[in-house]
């Protein structure tokens, strides 16, 4: 059974969450099959990664930031996707009201808030953090206030104050929390008001059911996936990314077989609709919308990437020498990068101590 927490805000340590990467202006492409993300790339392309996790430290406003561009995609059902700087903001939308599953960066919310605002003017209800990356969840506190609270609804908890319950897996409040930390001037409007366990959260919202499922282990310790029913559409967080190698944080409890695990539940979870293309639709962190094909492609890769590192574990090969043979090389021009918050040579490390650490 499911564990809620409920947080007065009042009572809780101020953050800062602001944007921690320089990002150039984006310039944005829509396509009957995909769309391409500002921080990422289509098939067969070569940009960046996603920035790292972290409840990180606090830095000034970026006018890069203010100055992207935010773009609107329908994907099906009650659901939108949102593209701008930071990770891919989900949006369900219906006659009670607005549910966003990621709030990308502070300098972004007015921009946000204005695409949700092009598509509904009921209020914004529900905010899902789904992990504490100051690109998920940098825009809480304006986005939150643009909204207003569900009184009696059947999530059992209500926002303090005027605004949008923040929904998140509890270990996203306590990195949240850790990162305010001796910062008397840090803002608590970001924090998750409403937590939960183990298990999964369940929201009936827009007359459709809403799945915020734990996945624990994978990118950090406190990931969520949230999936739609009824529209057929999940939103993978930091679990999936389109356009890199998948980022594990292991300081803060991420693992390669926990993020091979939550891979196979979205295998689990998608149905295709033809020749493996459409049927259910997966948002990913970063990057283009995607389908079935996509996320089977990306769990084999990784799969076989760990399997590589595991064997030469095994022949007690060292972690340099792991790195010159290379294990992801096939698979550099797809997903790698030798530059940026997530370089090649940092997933090939993070698979190897997530695989050497003692049991």
């Amino acid at each position: 059974m499911t564990t809620l927490v409920t947080i007065d805000k009042q009572a809780m340590p101020k953050i800062i969450f602001a944007a921690s990467a320089c990002l150039a202006a984006l310039g944005m492409m829509f396509g009957p099959a995909e769309i391409a993300h500002a921080q990422g790339r289509g098939r067969g392309g070569k940009q960046g990664a996603p920035p790292p996790a972290a409840a990180a430290s606090a830095t000034p406003a970026n006018p890069a930031l203010a100055n992207a561009e935010v773009h609107t995609l329908k994907v099906q059902g009650n659901v939108y996707m949102i593209v701008g700087p930071g990770a891919n903001t989900t949006l369900q939308i219906g006659d009670s009201g607005a549910l966003v599953v990621n709030t990308q960066y502070a300098e972004v919310s007015d921009k946000i808030i204005a695409e949700i605002r092009k598509l509904t003017d009921k209020p914004i209800r529900y905010i899902v953090n789904t992990s504490a990356d100051a690109d998920e969840t940098g825009g809480n506190a304006k986005i939150s206030k643009a909204g207003a609270p569900v009184i009696g609804g059947n999530l059992g908890a209500v926002a303090f104050e005027n605004g949008a319950t923040i929904v998140a897996q509890e270990n996203v409040l306590r990195l949240m929390s850790k990162a305010a930390e001796g910062k008397a001037d840090a803002n608590a409007d970001l924090l998750p008001t409403t937590t939960f366990f183990q298990g999964q959260k369940e929201i009936f919202f827009n007359e459709e059911p809403v799945i915020v499922m734990f996945e624990p282990a994978a990118h950090t310790n406190g990931d969520t996936m949230v999936f739609f029913r009824r529209s057929d559409v999940l939103a993978t967080g930091e679990i999936f990314n389109e356009n890199s190698y998948p980022m594990i944080n292991l300081a803060e409890g991420g693992s390669i077989n926990g993020v091979i695990k939550a891979l196979n539940v979205v295998l689990d979870i998608t149905i295709p609709k033809h020749e493996q293309e459409g049927g259910t639709y997966v948002i990913p962190g970063h990057g283009r919308l995607t389908d079935e094909h996509d996320v089977l492609e990306y769990r084999d890769m990784v799969t076989i990437i760990r399997d590589r590192v595991q064997n030469m574990i095994t022949k007690g090969m060292t972690l340099e020498q792991v790195k010159e043979a290379k294990p992801t090389f096939e698979y550099d021009g797809r997903w790698g990068s030798t530059t940026g918050p997530w370089t090649t040579d940092m997933f090939v490390e993070a698979i190897y101590k997530s695989l050497s650490a003692k049991k």
